[in-house]
């Protein structure tokens, strides 16, 4: 019998041990030390990054003025009608859309291509691949100043060269007409994004079973076919996923466009991000930049809350 319970005995303790070590059952004061070695952490989590939203979305509903104290108190939705009936809103909304439609559709394109240009089997494959992410690792400020600076009319030495080889009759001030400033900043942000989508795209490519596209390729499928349906099929995850998050990262860019054209000229590249820092920083009113903060806020999390129901469900319907 005392055999049988020192058995049963040292059973349970090694349970109780094996269960502590996978985090199952703890003790209270096991969990009084986890937490305060936690508190730390959260504390810094919830003042870095949680409380600033919410002092965006609570200025939103007050006036707010750096340079003038007596503006203040509750404004409910007044920061907001303010914002919607500005004269540049409507312009700044339709630029910001046209803005990241066409940056993320030419750096997907563009990636696309590159990707599967450096998964052949060709010399200096290596080569290539370290060469490409140059454009992603250059910083933003960088690549914005050094092209404002190669596409000067001045001393610009793309306009010099351009006017050399015929393709203008004369230098042209890419960044300063109004039809043209736009779709420089875009072409230069998809310059610098596309090896993004190359790496990861290519790291897709290199997932897909070799067997796969020989089987294909000796029933009969050419390269279009093997391309469209086995190729683009198992790269939706990957490529849902880096479009997401590059629509939320164009449409909150900032730094090149204000680099480069500071939105100019005449509010033609002006999207909200520096419509917003003009209101906060220009005119010091912080209600409305908070306003048109939290309504950019709102596009981002209803982005994302489609795109984690959409992930969901692709992943419920393999699991079933």
């Amino acid at each position: 019998m005392i055999g049988l319970q020192d058995t049963a005995r040292m059973k349970k303790t090694n349970n109780r041990d094996d269960g502590r070590r996978r985090g199952w059952s703890l003790t209270r004061g096991e969990r009084v030390t986890a937490y305060l070695f936690l508190t730390p952490a959260v504390f810094f989590l919830v003042l870095l990054i949680a409380w600033p939203p919410l002092e965006v979305i609570w200025n939103s509903f007050n006036r707010s003025n750096l340079i003038n104290p007596s503006v203040k108190g509750f404004a409910g939705l007044d920061n907001y009608r303010d914002v919607f009936k500005m004269e540049y809103f409507g312009q700044a909304l339709v630029n910001t859309v046209i803005w990241t439609v066409l940056s993320v559709a030419g750096e997907y394109v563009l990636g696309l291509v590159s990707a599967l240009a450096l998964n052949q089997p060709v010399r200096g494959r290596a080569v290539f691949r370290g060469i490409i992410v140059i454009p992603w690792v250059v910083p933003i400020v960088v690549a914005g100043l050094t092209w404002t600076w190669s596409l000067t009319p001045d001393y610009g030495i793309l306009n010099i060269w351009m006017v050399q080889l015929g393709i203008l009759k004369q230098k042209y001030y890419w960044l300063g007409e109004m039809n043209t400033a736009p779709l420089t900043v875009t072409f230069v942000n998809i310059w610098r994004s596309f090896p993004f989508y190359t790496v990861s795209l290519l790291a897709g490519m290199q997932s897909i079973p070799k067997e796969m596209l020989e089987a294909a390729a000796i029933d009969g499928a050419g390269i279009w076919k093997r391309f469209r349906y086995i190729v683009m099929p198992e790269l939706k995850t990957v490529s849902i996923t880096i479009i997401v998050m590059h629509i939320i990262w164009t449409s909150i860019n900032f730094d090149f466009i204000w680099v480069m054209t500071q939105g100019g000229p005449l509010h033609t590249s002006e999207t909200l991000p520096i419509l917003i820092y003009r209101l906060a920083m220009k005119e010091y009113n912080y209600g409305a930049a908070s306003a048109l903060s939290t309504f950019m806020m709102s596009i981002m999390i209803v982005c994302s809350v489609i795109y984690y129901v959409y992930t969901r469900a692709g992943n419920q319907a393999k699991a079933g």
